[in-house]
């Protein structure tokens, strides 16, 4: 299968060695700047190979190179633009978190997918770690029982030279803050762990630290799911001196289970009513990572890929990255606002908060 890879910054060496180790045959790479695509096709000792064309336009590659399927691993405010251009040449897409930063986007995203025929997977890719893939099971076959509450705490570090290497980091219209750009990901998780239909959140964030960005710094919000459940949420970019961890909690009337680890990767805690010998195995499981993005990228790429073979919708498909979005955006708009946000949420944009701090 013919793939390309559009953006190489940071998270683009997890898409790489994701197409590498699914053997597909990566035809070109993208970016505005020619070293950052020399860069990361020589870390992976593909710099040499005639065979993968380089672009600086990626309108130009996709009707160049005809792939078909196609990774969007840009800054974040141009992930829209790029899908729908990708989709409606009847390229099959992965984008990276978040899917987009407006509501009225990610639904264009969604109709297009839909109009075209094309597959679109949101790339969050930590629903496939083993820890989370454990206790999605558990939760399918009811072992928690009547569902209490849930919590994802995303306590990280990003200093000002994260910030500095990339101008676009912290802006409204290209990122969004913590919640948005590091925590997205434990919020999709919290969101579907929880049963994914949420009826009301209320939020609020700062800007504590960073005062040279648009955007906030922390952020924490409390969520009524419509299954009864409570939720809560506490991201931030501002611990000393560096990641401390990412840890998800759900707590239900027969169970307790924590997700911990740098990327929700280790069950820290595994306690049930009924247990059974594979508990005993599942408890003190640690999955090995290279980075706080986790292994789940390559297994992500293996079910966009079969999902693309067998005509069926992708494990994390557009409309899961649309939840996640959700989220964020209804935690913005509670705290623009002051209210607590209904969901669904049918209009906002990240851009909403110019001038928030």
């Amino acid at each position: 299968m013919k793939y390309a890879l559009i953006g190489c910054g940071r998270i683009a060496v997890n898409h790489i060695k994701a197409a590498l180790n699914n053997e597909l045959e990566i035809v070109a790479v993208c970016d505005l700047l020619p070293e950052a695509m020399e860069n990361l096709l020589a870390r992976y000792e593909l710099q040499d190979n005639a065979a993968i064309k380089r672009y600086t336009d990626y309108r130009e590659m996709v009707q160049a190179e005809k792939p078909e399927l196609v990774s969007i691993a840009t800054e974040s405010g141009s992930h829209a633009e790029i899908a729908l251009f990708c989709i409606a040449q009847g390229v099959h897409v992965i984008i990276e978190k978040p899917m987009a930063m407006s509501i009225a986007d990610a639904d264009r995203i969604i109709r297009a997918g839909k109009e075209y025929g094309v597959k679109v997977s949101a790339c969050h890719q930590n629903r496939f770690n083993v820890a989370i893939q454990k206790l999605r099971q558990a939760l399918e076959q009811d072992r928690f029982g009547k569902l209490s509450h849930g919590s994802i705490h995303v306590r990280w570090n990003r200093n000002r030279s994260y910030y500095t290497q990339a101008p676009w980091r912290g802006t409204w219209e290209q990122d969004g803050g913590a919640l948005m750009n590091q925590c997205i990901h434990g919020i999709d998780l919290l969101r579907w762990l929880m049963g994914d239909e949420i009826e009301e959140i209320y939020g609020a964030t700062r800007q504590q630290f960073h005062d040279y960005l648009e955007a906030e710094d922390v952020g924490m919000a409390v969520i009524k799911f419509a299954n009864g459940a409570l939720g809560t949420i506490e991201g931030t970019t501002n611990v000393f001196p560096k990641n401390l961890e990412e840890t998800l909690y759900i707590f239900g009337e027969r169970g307790t289970v924590k997700i911990g680890g740098t990327s929700t990767n280790n069950i820290d805690v595994w306690e049930f009513a009924d247990e059974t010998e594979a508990d005993t195995a599942n408890k003190g499981l640690k999955e090995q990572t290279s980075n706080v993005y986790g292994n789940g990228h390559t297994s992500l790429f293996a079910d966009v890929i079969a999902a693309i073979r067998e005509d069926r919708e992708p494990y994390v498909d557009a409309v899961a990255g649309r939840n996640a979005l959700e989220v964020v955006l209804a935690i913005y708009k509670s705290q623009k606002t002051g209210q607590p946000v209904r969901l669904p949420l049918t209009d906002f944009a990240s851009t909403d908060m110019k001038g928030e701090f």
